[in-house]
């Protein structure tokens, strides 16, 4: 899988379909962004806890929620199951839910 830090091509980066996640047992968001900014992702501090990660098929917000850490942006849904590979392969246990562009619960997978 081929991992690019470009910006979000143009079809993505403004559609209205939307990942939302949870990353279980994760206190912040740090060792998930710099792990992607190895495999030449973006990745960027956002806020006192937060980060941003990114590339052209895939952008989102991690932000911890005291337990977890919550994970929400846009995904290509075609590559909705990539992002899930990814995880898994870093050994995170997840929750993913992908909606389409009216809101609606398209996918929902656990890793």
């Amino acid at each position: 899988m081929a991992e690019e830090g470009g910006r979000p091509a143009p079809e993505w980066a403004d559609a209205d379909h939307s990942v939302c996640g949870i990353l279980h047992g994760y206190r912040d968001g740090h060792s998930l962004a710099e792990r992607l900014g190895c495999l030449g992702w973006r990745s960027r501090s956002s806020s006192w806890h937060g980060y941003e990660a990114g590339t052209d098929w895939c952008e989102f917000a991690l932000e911890p929620d005291g337990q977890d850490v919550l994970l929400n942006g846009v995904v290509a849904p075609h590559r909705f199951d990539d992002l899930a590979a990814l995880l898994t392969r870093f050994g995170v246990t997840y929750t993913l839910e992908l909606y389409d562009e009216n809101g609606n619960l398209v996918r929902e997978t656990h890793g």
